[in-house]
């Protein structure tokens, strides 16, 4: 994973992360909602495709710093991690994205789900229960008790355990889920930043049943496991981009967001006029560079909806 321009220590307090879902949490879709999940094919064509083959999952259980997590929950990472009935490391993403900004909302995901809840598209429910807990229910059978087992600068561990009780199965089924989040950071000469994604998931049903069916409808569910990770790393993409053109906007926006710890919505509203400097910085300097140019109407972009 790139490196370049990293600017923050590794700071490992047990903080949240989230990605890979555009309408639901990572999750609730991979851990428990869709128990018949993500094990594509064996190899894939390119290290940015997604792969289910065995030398990435032994890479990914050798990134995980099991001796660095809480020794009450060590054990259940690692029984998921050596017991999963499924793996799959999804399609790495790159995505211009202000790298604090997008630290930040990996580690409050409830920010995102507050955004969704506002544009009315989805049907998620996420409440904090603790500094690094949450309960989450996708409104369709699923109930999840969400775990951030280790965060710093470049790694996200998480732990999830719950149920899926609705019209697919004839009897409630009980799933957990490690998901392991990898980031790099990179500056362009040009000033913008660019975040590199990488999540590999696991997943242990508690059911011989489910656990065969999964393995049967694995081809289709693994490109909708695929394509909401795509959207979601797109979706922190564009909150960025947004902040950029619009910081008075985003402003506005987490006026209304729902259910936020009041220093939650404070340092979003910041770190939106930051990214908004920032932006009119880099533009200035720019524009300094390449001299004179005809005045363009100015872009916005906005994540309101009134």
């Amino acid at each position: 994973m790139p490196r370049a321009g990293a600017r923050r220590n590794g700071n490992e307090q047990p903080e949240s992360a989230w990605n890979g879902n555009s309408r639901r949490p990572l999750g609730v879709l991979l851990g428990l909602a869709v128990l018949t999940s993500c094990a594509g094919s064996a190899a894939a064509a390119s290290p940015m495709q997604a792969t289910s083959s065995r030398a990435a999952r032994e890479d990914a259980i050798r990134s995980v710093p099991l001796d660095k997590l809480e020794e009450n929950i060590r054990p259940k990472v690692t029984a998921t991690l050596s017991n999963a009935t499924i793996y799959r490391r999804l399609p790495i993403q790159v995505i211009d994205c202000d790298p604090d900004l997008y630290l930040f909302l990996v580690r409050h995901p409830e920010v995102i789900v507050g955004i969704w809840e506002v544009m009315k598209i989805s049907n998620v429910a996420l409440e904090r229960t603790g500094p690094d807990t949450f309960r989450a229910s996708d409104g369709a059978g699923t109930l999840c008790q969400v775990k951030f087992c280790y965060s710093n600068h470049e790694t996200q561990v998480i732990y999830a355990e719950g149920s899926y009780d609705g019209p697919l199965f004839s009897r409630p089924v009980r799933a957990k889920c490690v998901l392991v989040l990898k980031s790099g950071y990179m500056q362009e000469t040009n000033g913008r930043h660019y975040v590199t994604s990488r999540m590999d998931t696991f997943i242990q049903i508690d059911h011989v049943g489910v656990e065969i069916l999964a393995k049967t409808l694995q081809p289709l569910v693994h490109r909708s496991a695929d394509y909401n990770f795509v959207e979601t790393a797109g979706f922190l993409g564009t909150v960025s981009r947004a902040a950029e053109l619009n910081a008075a906007g985003m402003q506005r926006l987490a006026g209304k967001l729902p259910n936020l710890e009041p220093e939650v919505r404070q340092r979003f509203v910041d770190l939106s006029i930051e990214v908004g400097k920032k932006a009119v910085a880099r533009d200035g300097l720019q524009a300094s560079a390449a001299g004179p140019l005809t005045e363009a109407a100015p872009k916005r972009a906005t994540l309101e909806r009134r």
